[in-house]
């Protein structure tokens, strides 16, 4: 489990690790390496520029309000302080015994399986222009993509994996004993008039996987785990307001970080 606030262990030298560094510091210190002032402070209006315009995209896609309403669900029930962070939509690669790359169970949906191998002796050409997107797209690097599901057969991460794949707009819960997932329904509509958060999937006490903030993964005894992905900035800002290098977890808030 993740260290709670009353660890007191600064964080490492060099301060927060990479996958967690804000994307405006990196491009900040491009900035700073422009040969001259103009250039600069060309470079860090462009760059505020273009996280303005990320701000307003991610506002479009999940409207404020949304994480309010699961904060306020996920206390009433637990009454323990939680983290709400929303997941990208789709797009997990599994590797998992009995279950193919995108999680469908391998034996099933024979006849879509049976047109797609027949689509693809067809049209050949097209369907390896179509892998190599694929797998670019994955960022794995190297042609390979990112493998977010690992375990054996029957993996205890694959219990609140199917259970989030159902769901039309993912929300992770953290509290100090509780691991939830949290759907809102479509988060591009107003979030008034959208139906009551549901808990799809929920974990307590000795029944939680082991949590890694620093590296997005959670981890269960059969060694299954789950990286899990993050819906843009907005959700990195969040979580970086709460969690410092390496584990240490500020349930209500990390201070001097801007939320």
């Amino acid at each position: 489990m993740v260290r709670q606030e009353r660890d007191r262990r600064g964080p490492e030298p060099g301060g927060d690790s990479p996958e967690s560094r804000h994307l405006a510091a990196e491009l900040g210190a491009f900035a700073d390496a422009a040969p001259t002032e103009a250039r600069r402070q060309a470079a860090r209006k462009m760059f505020a520029h273009e996280a303005r315009l990320d701000a307003g995209r991610e506002q479009t896609l999940v409207r404020p309000g949304f994480r309010e309403r699961v904060e306020e669900l996920m206390r009433g029930l637990w009454r323990e302080p939680v983290i709400v962070l929303r997941l990208a939509d789709g797009g997990l690669v599994f590797e998992v015994p009995g279950r193919r790359p995108d999680g469908t169970v391998e034996g099933t949906k024979l006849v879509r399986r049976f047109f797609w191998n027949l689509v693809r002796g067809i049209g050949r050409a097209a369907a390896y222009v179509l892998f190599l997107a694929h797998n670019s797209a994955g960022g794995g690097g190297r042609g390979r993509p990112v493998v977010h599901v690992r375990g054996p057969a029957n993996a205890m991460a694959l219990d609140l994996v199917d259970r989030l794949r159902q769901a039309k707009a993912p929300w992770l819960v953290f509290a100090p004993s509780g691991l939830a997932v949290v759907d809102t329904g479509p988060t591009v509509r107003d979030p008034a008039g959208a139906p009551p958060p549901q808990v799809v999937w929920q974990a307590r006490g000795p029944h939680l996987p082991a949590i890694s903030f620093a590296k997005r993964t959670l981890t269960w005894p059969d060694g299954s785990s789950f990286t899990f992905v993050l819906h843009g900035r907005t959700e990195e800002q969040h979580l970086r307001a709460h969690h410092e290098f390496p584990e240490i977890i500020h349930w209500n808030g990390r201070p001097g970080q801007e939320r």
